[in-house]
Order: C-alpha cells, then structure tokens, then sequence
C-alpha cells in the first residue's frame, strides 16, 4: 500500500456518456503514485505519466490525481506530513520483515482518518491477509498421523504370538491404522497437487473432501492505529470458519454425540498413557540388555570354579550378584505387576485389594502374586549361589579336592547356575508378555478406542482447521511482543491463552459444528510451541513445523538469528510454551431464536461455563507468576463481570463476548472468531470490535463511530467478506438500528440493549405444527375407514 495503481478505462469518459457499453470500452494504460506523495504534497493534484503496459514502456499522456478534502478544517495540531512518515514507516518496518512475509500473504488493506473528542485525528489502517499455514500445517499434520499410524500398525505386528483374544484386537487395530493411512495418502495427494502459492479455502470449498482438513475462510484481521503523537498500537483477531467438518456434514451430529455414541474402549482394556507405553519399552530394552550380562557372569563362575581359586570365584561372584540385583530393580515396576494382573482378569483394569466370591483371589491378583514369587525366585537363586561359594572357600585347602580329576565345584554350582538362569528367562518371558499387553492395549486405546475410524478422521480434520488458526495467531502475537519483556516471561512461564469466540447457533447443522468445534478447541490443549533459530531469512526457513505424536505435538516456530537473540534464556535453550485453549459462543442469528424459545441451548451454556473456569484458572497461574502483567484493573474483576454475565439469564448475550474479548487482550492472548463460514457474522463482530477499540482506547469521537463502523463494513463488502447481510448506503437492512444512540449500523444481534423479534419463524413454526396434527387425524380416519 505505498503506492496506487489505476487502470484507465471508462473512467476517462465524459460526463454523461453513456455511449461506452461494456463491449466497446477501450483500455488507456497504467500509472502509479505514491500515497505519501500525494498526502504530503503542497499542491493537490499529483500528475503520474500514462503507460500503456506496466513496465512504463509507451507513454499514452497525463493523469492528474486529487485527494478528497473532508469536511471542515483540519485542526492546527494535525501535521499530514508526519502522520504519513508514520504510516510508511510502519509499512517499512513490520509488513517487510522476513517473518511476516513468510506467515501472510495475499494482503488488501484500506487507511482511514477518524476524529477523536479532543478534535485530532487518528490514523487507521486495516489489512485482512490470507496466510500459507493454511495449506502447510495441515499437510505437515497429515504426514505425522501416517508416520504414527503407520509405526503403531508394525509395532503391534511384531508382538509375536497372541492368545486368540488379543490377535483379534491385534486384527482390529492393524486394519483401522491402515484404513486411516490410505485415506490420509489420498488426501495429502490431492492437496500436494495444488499449487504451491495456495494460501487460502473458500466457503464454497468448505464441503470437499480433499480439503476436509484445511480451514476455511482463515484470514488475520490487523489494525494498526497511528495516534496524534506518533504511537503505533496493533490489533489482531484471526478469523476463520468454525472448524468443524462439512464434507461428512451433520445428520447424525457433530463430534461431541459422535463420541458418546462411540465411548471410549479404555473401560474394557487396561488404561495404559503413552508414557507407560513408552516406560514398558525402555524397561523391556533394560532387561533384554542385563540378561546376557548376567549369564555371561554365570559362565565365567562356572569355568573359574575349575581353578578352585577362592578368591577369583569370590571377584566373579561380586559381579554377578551386582548385575542380578540391578536386573531384578530393573523389573521390580509396579507397571509390570499392574499389566500382568490386567492381563490375566481378560483385560479389565485391576482394582486392587479386591477378591472374587468366596474370599478367593481373582486370576489377575494372582498373576500379580506369581510375577512376585518369580522376582523372588531369582533373588533365592544368587542367594543360594552366594551361600554355597561360602561354603566352597572355607574348603579351599582340604588336599582330596586338590587331587581330584574333576572339579567337585562346578558340580556344586552348576544345578545352581541353572536354576539362576531358569528364573532370569522366566522373569524375562512374563515381562516381555506384560509389556506386549501394554503396547497392544495403548494402541487400541489410541486407535479403535478412539471410535469408529470415520468418527478419528473428523476428528483429526476439525483439530487441523483449529490449529492452523491459532499457529497463525500465535507468530503475530510473538513478533508484536518481542518488546514486551513480560510477555516474553509469560510465554515460558505460565503459557499462551488462546481464545477462540464463537457466533454458531444452537440449532440445526450449527449445533454440529459447535460439537466439532469444542472437541478441536479441547484437543489443543496437549500442543505446545517451541521457538527455535531459523538457518536463514527465506521464507522456507521460516514457517513453523511440526513434530512429535497425537496428543504431544510440538509446533516449532523458527524466528531469524537476530530476532532469536531477543528471547529470555528460557525460550532459547527450548523450554516449551504450553496452550491454554477456551471457547466462548454466542448464537446472534435468526436460528439461535427458535433454539431459546423452542430449542436446547445447553451445550452452549455448558461450553460457555467451563471455558470460564480455564480462564479464571489460567489467570490466577498468571498472577502469581508474573504479576506485574496483570494491568492497572484487576483481573479478578474483569472475570468477576464475565461470570455475571454468563449467570445473567439474557437471550444472545453478547456481554459474555465482550468480557471474554477484554480478559483476553488483558493477559496478552491470542483472539480468533468464527461463524458457519467467517464471512458475515464474522465481519460484523470484528468491525464493531475495532471500532469499540478505537472509541475506548484511543478516545474516537462518540458522534464518528458510526461513520467508522460504516467504513470498515463497507471495506469488508468490498472485500467479499460480508456478502448480502450489509446492505447498501440508506437502507436498513440486517441488523441495522437507525435509532440505536451508539450508531445506526450496530448490529442488532451484537447489541445488548436491542434484543430481536423474529416473528416469521415463530408463526411458521405454530402453522407446520397444527398442519402435522391434521395430517395425523386424516391418517387415522382413513386407516379406520379402510379396515371396516
């Protein structure tokens, strides 16, 4: 936006003309100019040459270009020069910046001038961008869930031989692994066939299949705001479609009933984490590499007994006894008994302490007790071994042994040894069986416990669309705040709040997507951030990648080597930067009438209610961390007054929206809204947000907030992100009030004191509903008349 660009065509006809049809319009060339040249120049008119191609290459005359004067005098105090150095200089410094090139793209931007009550003027500029993680990181996340699914499958392949039970879920979890892999391959296949400049879903895009992980709509709306005194200040809301998965759409529901419909499979197989998987491994591999150990010693014991040297048998056997003891530590795990004892009660996980009808002990508590009588068996082993090298030394002297042919102490040690070795393979076999329990109990728990594999997949679709949206959030919130010291403390200290609102309706499909949409939110909390030094400045070196597993991914963000240097020492040696994630919705549409006067809203209470309590939770970690981020107004009552206004019982009660939106800007976090498909619903809830912005932080003039919510609405019409809701100059249209004191355009589903009448549905209701009950009576004749 440092320069402007026209094409001349119909422009230059006469007043009047209208001989130019669409058919016979002749195009005149190109010119340019530079904002900041005609804002800043003495004369009015700025008189660009004409080119007839874009490189300047045949002068086809003059342009002369004037600025529109508005109305009244500009105050002594408002220099347009320097307001305009401003604005270049900002354009300069941020939007060029390595990272910010390589995070957004395909960027519209409009500036305004807007009075403020002491008579000054603001300088406001707004950029909707689009952005490249929305194709990356999905198809970065595909390849992870393949490499997952594709490990977990061999992994349970390799277990060896199963009791008929356990091959069967062995069966079950291969084929879901390979069902999930095959439909991920074609989905990353198609999206790789896309061009390498995507960056953007459209809404209409919304329902095909090959874009089921892609969020839709997904922009950065930012507005910087130049104040009288040269002091910048950004906003950023990120506003994308609500995540949630059109292309298997909505008969039957969304995630949240596809879940409880499905329950989790854990009640029946032992609950087993993916840290215990990965325990079991690592005490296994332990194991595996003592054993050889310990029967190497024994060999050595056996053939230095042939020497009947007392004190070489007494070395060997000091070692023995060592490694033996750190064989039987290495085993001695709760989880191995807690395994074993799953195992043996047919997978149902073990309560312990319980015993079966008449006072015996269940199968699996006796599993439990045979693994501690088989550790207990190797530890009598070397204790008889140790006994009887005692004995053997105190005859080390007595001439009959010496002259013997054969060494009457190998013969006394060897069954010995045996028996040790017997016990050692023992030992081994059941904790090499408990940890294969384990592994294949994990896997099923992450994979056909998780659901049918249609219900995984949505799953993993609506958590691609939320996590695109909030990475995208998250690297502007940290290259605005790479100034701020303590939200840099924040970051590694307590974690990053990300708060996404929603404006969906409890009813119909909307009431779907809000079921997707809180499980994607829910799922974000086991992501974290890392920030690490990028090897370049090129916009490959710089977008965040992916890593780790389902339920421990780490999203890596690169930052340039002299950006990386500004990071607390915490950051940079790698400490992760946990996510808060909490949803507040709203419905302000025509459907959320018919779901609070005929409908269910409670889910949206109940998601409203718990997102209140993280918050409230995350703020008071914040406080206590970090209190000088708190601000000037107490935290305490800023949630005070969202907890009000979610007891408040008020149809489309916005407030809890403009509480969530100040608590959350408060504590530095990341905001993203979302609607069906983040276009008019959307668009209207963040202008009237800005313009909110504008009036209480930066003192807009009471009487121009209308005529600044106008603007940025009209922008977004012109950007295509409000289609048929704004209407056009003069008219009242959606949510319009002509006599609402703060402003003609306040939407009236966004507006607290302006609740709606929406008659239409409530009569078609009451007329579909007396209808059904004559088409009942008539059936009922008929059948009557029909069987006399």
């Amino acid at each position: 936006m440092q320069s402007g660009m026209m094409a001349c065509t119909k422009c230059f006809c006469p007043p009047g003309d209208n001989s130019s049809s669409a058919g016979q319009r002749s195009f005149l060339g190109f010119t340019s100019f530079s904002i900041r040249d005609l804002l800043g120049s003495k004369e009015p008119p700025v008189s660009p040459s004409l080119s007839r191609t874009m490189d300047g290459g045949t002068e086809a005359g003059e342009v002369k270009v004037s600025r529109l004067h508005m109305e009244g005098e500009t105050p002594p105090r408002f220099e347009c020069p320097a307001l305009c150095d401003s604005l270049h200089g900002s354009f300069q410094d941020g939007e060029n910046s390595p990272t910010m090139r390589a995070v957004l793209c395909a960027s519209v931007c409009k500036v305004y001038r807007f009075q403020t009550e002491d008579q000054r003027w603001l300088l406001v500029r707004e950029q909707m961008s689009e952005t490249p993680l929305s194709f990356s990181l999905p198809k970065q996340l595909l390849s992870a869930l393949i490499r997952t699914h594709a490990s977990r499958a061999q992994e349970v392949k390799e277990l060896g031989d199963l009791s008929p039970r356990w091959d069967g879920l062995r069966h079950d979890v291969v084929r879901h692994c390979d069902h999930l892999i095959v439909n991920y391959q074609e989905t990353l296949a198609e999206l790789e066939k896309l061009s390498a400049s995507s960056c953007f879903k459209s809404s209409s895009s919304k329902s095909d299949k090959h874009l089921q992980f892609v969020p839709t709509n997904l922009h950065s709306q930012r507005m910087e705001v130049s104040d009288p005194d040269a002091t910048r200040v950004w906003y950023e809301v990120i506003t994308f479609g609500a995540p949630a998965d059109h292309h298997q759409a909505f008969k039957h529901g969304g995630l949240k009933k596809l879940l409880s419909k499905h329950p989790n499979h854990r009640g029946s197989l032992g609950s087993y984490s993916l840290d215990e998987s990965s325990r079991a491994r690592a005490l296994l591999a332990g194991a595996a590499q003592l054993q050889p150990l310990v029967f190497g010693l024994t060999e050595e014991l056996l053939s230095v007994s042939l020497e009947l040297s007392a004190v070489r048998l007494q070395l060997v056997l000091e070692g023995l006894a060592q490694q033996t003891e750190r064989f039987v530590h290495a085993l001695k795990d709760e989880l191995v008994r807690s395994a074993l004892s799953d195992a043996g009660s047919d997978g149902a996980p073990h309560q312990h302490g319980t015993t079966s009808r008449g006072g015996r002990t269940s199968p699996g508590q006796q599993d439990g007790e045979e693994w501690d009588r088989v550790l207990a068996n190797v530890a009598v082993s070397l204790n008889c071994i140790v006994a009887m090298v005692d004995r053997l030394r105190g005859r080390e002297v007595t001439p009959p042994l010496q002259e013997a042919g054969a060494s009457p102490w190998q013969e006394q040690l060897l069954p010995l040894v045996v028996a040790l070795r017997d016990c050692v393979r023992e030992a081994v076999g059941k904790a090499r069986a408990a940890v294969t329990f384990v592994i294949l109990q994990e896997a099923a728990a992450t994979t056909v416990g998780q659901g049918p594999a249609h219900v995984v997949q949505r799953r993993h679709a609506v958590f691609s669309q939320a996590l695109s949206a909030a990475v995208c959030g998250f690297v502007l919130k940290l290259y605005g705040g790479l100034e701020d010291p303590d939200f840099l403390l924040q970051l590694h200290s307590v974690g990053l709040l990300v708060q996404f609102e929603g404006l969906l309706s409890t009813y119909g499909e909307e009431l779907g997507m809000l079921e997707d949409m809180e499980v994607a939110v829910d799922d974000l909390s086991g992501v974290t951030f890392a920030v690490t030094q990028a090897p370049g400045d090129e916009a490959e070196d710089l977008l965040p990648t992916l890593s780790g597993a389902w339920g421990g991914l780490v999203v890596e963000v690169p930052l340039p080597p002299e950006t990386f240097a500004l990071l607390p020492r915490e950051t940079r040696d790698g400490r992760l930067i946990p996510v808060h994630p909490v949803l507040f919705n709203i419905g302000i549409n025509q459907q959320q009438s018919l779901a609070e006067r005929f409908g269910d809203s409670s889910l949206q209470e109940t998601v409203n209610q718990h997102s209140c309590e993280r918050l409230r939770a995350y703020c008071n970690a914040l406080t206590h961390a970090t209190p000088r981020t708190a601000g000037s107004r107490s935290l305490g009552d800023m949630l005070s007054s969202l907890e009000r206004s979610l007891d408040t019982k008020k149809r489309k009660n916005v407030g809890v929206l403009w509480s969530a939106a100040t608590v959350c800007r408060e504590v530095h976090g990341v905001r993203l809204t979302s609607c069906k498909s983040a276009k008019d619903r959307t668009a209207m809830s963040v202008t009237l947000e800005q313009c909110a912005l504008l009036r209480e932080r930066h003192s807009l003039g009471q009487q121009h907030f209308s005529a600044a919510l106008d603007c940025m609405r009209r922008s977004r019409r012109s950007w295509g992100q409000i289609s048929g809701c704004y209407p056009q100059s003069g008219d009242h249209g959606c949510g319009q009030h002509p006599g609402d004191p703060r402003g003609s355009l306040v939407p009236q589903s966004l507006s607290p004191e302006a609740p709606g009448r929406h008659l239409y549905p409530v009569v078609f209701l009451l007329v579909t509903s007396h209808l059904l009950v004559l088409w009942l009576i008539l059936s009922l004749v008929v059948l009557l008349a029909r069987y006399q």
